[in-house]
């Protein structure tokens, strides 16, 4: 029987939410292994290092972006789930330092089970965000599904001797982060109680687009999103492509009001847990357990970590020559 608009719960009809619903990075790296494409020059970041999108060059002065993300619901509100989804997917876009100029619709909706007025409720919040960034919503693709799913697989376009690259942090360089963490436990307390957090909401919907370009400004050549892998997961994908070891000073890492609360009280994802287990073995860590899962606190939609320093960031930790582990955390 169809729900009534007024009473669904959509966290509700998801195993998971949100990027927390992200294959965990060890399984997926295993899946990928020994995957190529065609070999072509021009392909400038592929399967390689696991960037946030993939980079070709069409031009001297041109590449061309391609990326696409989509998940279960994060939150109840229909039209909060679609702009929370929509920035996330133009997130990889920014994350690689270039601009969004297309975006299609992803759509999975159980259409005898969900009322179709709260997926045009999705849309349109996904339409919304992409209308802020200045990025076409030129339709896409759906299907019947008994899971709710929504994203966008979106198109860029940068300056190929100016991306923003996960493997070309140098040693010697502040990290910083862009926005606070915490969503995830908050999301995961959201899905359990109903309880409403807007400032994790404002959090998910804010584009990434000020940051990137900054971060362009100022200079900076390696940078990556912080969504479901956490910030220590990407962090360390980051760290491991570039050769070198990132120091994470933790009193300095923001987060969202109630995120310690929240995890306190239990609310921890499955999906930051197995963040947490698969960065270990590369870990030196002097802070106890619960600090660790806020850093590997799988996130939605979350800010941009930098290696370098633009206006508005925190820093957070700095990266230093190699050592025996890939990161540090005091």
């Amino acid at each position: 029987m169809t729900a009534g608009v007024d009473t669904v719960r959509l966290t509700q009809f998801a195993h998971g939410g949100g990027c927390a619903c992200k294959i965990p990075p060890g399984e997926l790296e295993e899946m990928v292994r020994g995957l190529t494409g065609i070999a072509d020059a021009d392909l400038l970041v592929g399967l390689d290092d696991g960037d946030d999108a993939a980079a070709v060059q069409i031009t001297d002065g041109l590449a061309v972006l391609a990326t696409a993300d989509f998940f279960t619901p994060v939150v109840d509100d229909a039209y909060d789930w679609g702009r929370i989804a929509a920035a996330n997917a133009l997130s990889d876009i920014y994350a690689m330092g270039g601009r969004p100029v297309l975006a299609v619709n992803l759509l999975g909706w159980p259409r005898d089970v969900l009322p179709l007025e709260l997926a045009a409720e999705v849309l349109r919040g996904g339409l919304d965000v992409a209308r802020l960034a200045g990025c076409p919503v030129a339709g896409g693709h759906s299907i019947d599904d008994p899971e709710p799913k929504y994203g966008m697989a979106v198109t860029g376009v940068a300056d190929p001797h100016r991306l923003l690259r996960n493997d070309a942090a140098a040693a010697g360089l502040p990290l910083s982060l862009t926005k606070p963490l915490g969503v995830g436990v908050l999301n995961n307390r959201h899905k359990a109680t109903g309880e409403v957090f807007p400032e994790a909401v404002a959090s998910m919907v804010a584009l990434n687009d000020v940051a990137s370009r900054d971060a362009l400004a100022h200079g900076v050549q390696a940078a990556t999103d912080v969504t479901g892998f956490g910030l220590l997961g990407h962090l360390f994908k980051m760290a491991r492509a570039s050769g070198v070891t990132a120091v994470v000073d933790a009193a300095a890492v923001p987060y969202l009001d109630g995120a310690r609360s929240s995890l306190a009280d239990g609310f921890v994802p499955g999906g930051s847990r197995r963040n947490l287990d698969w960065v270990r073995p590369h870990l030196d860590a002097s802070v106890d357990l619960d600090e660790l899962l806020l850093l590997a606190d799988a996130q939605t939609s979350g800010g941009l970590l930098v290696a370098g320093e633009i206006p508005g960031a925190t820093v957070i930790g700095e990266l230093v020559p190699p050592g025996e582990h890939v990161m540090r955390v005091r």
